[in-house]
């Protein structure tokens, strides 16, 4: 059994448990209750982790298989161990599949109690969409509980149908195809019906259906149908659009009656099962919802009444994750809970059914970022701090050769105080301006101008701290904070990890792994490793505003600095791009043991550049190839020797199987 130190508590490598296995033992604790305060205050980690993750006594984030669960695990040391036992670089991307398991668990639980308390005659069938997040490890997780869940699989694409046709789903669950189809879309549905799945064909426009009576009449294979109405209602947020009158998706009244003559017509009137609609993901507003439900209740009992054997309502996806922790509309939280979500749903389809007089339907939800955004964190790291001016320069001297606007910021710099800093904060401002002007005019030097730069942010520091101390700090010096904040330089990418951020403005929570309880606090922004100015995270989550810098213990060179990305499990990993060819970071699957203890279940390494090159369609012996015969015209010009042309090209064919991103 052996030990290392890490941040003030010993880590045990238990190797009777497996080399996958590792348990803590915390033998220092050094965290009050006021430092637990601030540091509540500063990420307001309680409001948005739906008690996921959380902070130890030795100020590091933990996180947890479920909400109130006793046990849970130092992310902390997590990384370490990915780090030294199973070299593993960062990016990390941490996932925890327990967390999935107990979303499905709370989703499906806040229905069934919602329909036991209501006396709802219907059922409820959880799908998960894959759009949301395809990968394996996500799918094969949901649906290990789909015998306790009736979990289904929702597909968009022939290629997510594809995936989805081998999975193993209880016989009762259901197979959602949405999306708009073609000829070989339907063929491909019917293999998965002549596999003994319950599918059902969603028609998001007329033609569509008219292709897929065709496909079935000449295979002699019928699924079930559903229409997807395009109702009047629309949700609320970045999604809104999604729905209403001009909503991309979705069959409008006389095209829905058409389809109903359709399948009258063709004699398929048994094949209609289900009623689908979608309003817009991350709907922020529960009156939304409630409108959604009356419109499409009714639409649903209009069509039973006809005499058509629907028994499913789809009301698709929407529950939305309190991104910030506000518990409000805004666009990155929801005014409700998951289980006033359910109640809403269940109560109003009940009230319109039974005012209609016809059965309840069985509801369908495809609730795909509640069931995902919480079980991922993004690991990466703080390398360096890109200055806006620096700070281990030699004081600046002034002599009597200096121009005069330099000696005026000298000398209000030296002045600055209490009482003038606002009214020379202004004066500062005004002469950097002359500055420049002079300088572009060829009437200062270079090395005036670095001076005078140096003054200039030397002042807006001196009058930023002043204003921190008044009772009244002036909104003015907001800016001058998000200027002055250090811009911290991450190994990562945010177009490939957390692309919404940059994409849509998404606010996602960014907290330290360790050193939490430290009391010098920088203010920063983050910087990602693209060659883009706009990869970086100036926006972070606040219980009151959105925050434009992030509080952070202070940066220290050469020592381990790690910074969580978390809430990045819906959506992130599917529409991440390529940018710079960065490629996908390593991957760890986390299970989350008693006392400290986790297993990894499972590591996935990320991208090389091998696999990067080959995805931007180069031939990697290709250009091995061809860097050899650049090596052989120097070697024939006499500027190379073989023995050196020859380790060249050992050294050039190794670099592809480097990491993409910084060691």
């Amino acid at each position: 059994m052996g030990y290392y130190k890490k941040s003030g508590f010993r880590v045990r490598i238990n190797q009777t448990a497996g080399p996958n296995f590792l348990s803590v033992q915390e033998t220092e604790c050094n965290m009050n209750d006021e430092t637990l305060q601030r540091i509540t205050r500063t990420y307001g980690i309680e409001n948005w982790s739906a008690g996921y993750f959380g902070v130890n006594n030795q100020g590091n984030m933990i996180a947890r298989p479920a909400a109130n669960d006793p046990r849970s695990v130092d992310l902390k040391t997590v990384v370490d161990y990915l780090q030294k036992e199973k070299k593993l670089q960062l990016p990390i991307l941490l996932r925890f599949p327990q967390v999935l398991t107990n979303q499905l668990k709370l989703l499906s639980g806040s229905y069934k109690e919602a329909i036991e308390q209501f006396g709802y005659q219907g059922k409820h069938y959880p799908v998960f969409p894959m759009k949301v997040n395809p990968r394996r490890e996500v799918v094969e997780e949901f649906l290990k509980d789909t015998g306790r869940y009736r979990v289904g699989l929702e597909c968009g694409s022939k290629a997510e149908l594809y995936a989805a046709i081998a999975q193993d789903q209880n016989h009762e669950s259901l197979l959602i195809c949405n999306g708009f189809k073609d000829e070989s879309f339907c063929r491909l549905a019917l293999l998965a019906v002549q596999s003994g799945k319950r599918v059902v064909i969603v028609i998001e426009k007329l033609n569509e259906l008219k292709i897929l009576l065709r496909v079935c009449t000449e295979a002699n294979i019928y699924p079930w149908i559903g229409l997807r109405a395009k109702l009047y209602t629309k949700g609320s947020g970045k999604w809104a659009s999604s729905g209403g009158d001009s909503a991309k998706f979705g069959l409008t009244t006389s095209e829905l009656l058409e389809c109903l003559r359709l399948l009258t017509e063709n004699g398929k009137k048994d094949l209609l099962h289900l009623l689908h609609f979608h309003i817009g993901s991350q709907i922020t507003d529960i009156k939304r919802v409630k409108n959604a439900m009356k419109e499409a209740a009714r639409v649903y009992a209009k069509i039973h009444q006809l005499g058509y054997p629907v028994e499913f309502l789809d009301i698709g996806g929407g529950l939305g994750v309190d991104y910030d922790g506000s518990k409000t509309r805004t666009e990155s939280s929801m005014n409700y809970t998951v289980e006033e979500f359910a109640n809403d749903v269940v109560y109003t389809v009940q009230t319109v059914c039974e005012h209609e007089n016809v059965p309840h339907p069985n509801l369908v939800t495809e609730s795909g970022r509640m069931m995902t955004a919480y079980h991922t964190v993004l690991v990466t790291s703080i390398r360096e701090e890109i200055e806006t001016f620096a700070d281990d320069l030699p004081e600046v001297t002034i002599d009597e050769d200096d121009p005069q606007v330099i000696t005026e910021m000298k000398w209000l710099l030296d002045e600055i105080n209490g009482k003038n800093y606002f009214e020379y904060y202004h004066d500062a401002v005004e002469h950097k301006d002359e500055l420049y002007t002079q300088f572009n005019l060829g009437m200062v030097s270079l090395e005036d101008r670095a001076k005078g730069e140096v003054l200039y942010w030397e002042i807006c520091a001196r009058a930023l701290k002043e204003s921190e101390q008044a009772r009244n700090p002036n909104e003015e010096f907001e800016d001058v904070k998000k200027v002055l904040a250090a811009k911290y330089l991450c190994n990562f990418s945010l177009f490939r990890s957390a692309p919404d951020s940059w994409a849509i403005g998404q606010l996602f929570p960014v907290v330290p792994l360790h050193r939490l309880q430290d009391a010098k606090i920088d203010f920063a922004t983050l910087v990602d490793v693209t060659c883009d100015s706009d990869g970086k995270i100036d926006k972070f989550v606040d219980l009151r505003d959105v925050k434009e810098t992030l509080e952070l213990p202070e940066w220290k060179e050469g020592n381990d600095y790690f910074l969580g990305i978390f809430l990045i499990g819906a959506y992130q990993e599917v529409m991440g791009s390529y940018h710079n060819l960065f490629g996908l970071p390593n991957e760890a699957s986390i299970h989350i043991e008693s006392d400290g203890r986790f297993h990894v279940s499972k590591i996935v390494p990320g991208s090389k550049i091998q696999d990067m090159v080959t995805f931007a369609r180069y031939d990697l012996a290709g250009l091995h190839s061809h860097f050899q015969k650049r090596l052989e015209s120097r070697v024939a010009g006499g500027y190379l020797d073989d023995q050196l042309a020859a380790a060249l090209s050992r050294q050039y064919e190794e670099a592809a199987s480097w990491t993409t991103y910084l060691d």
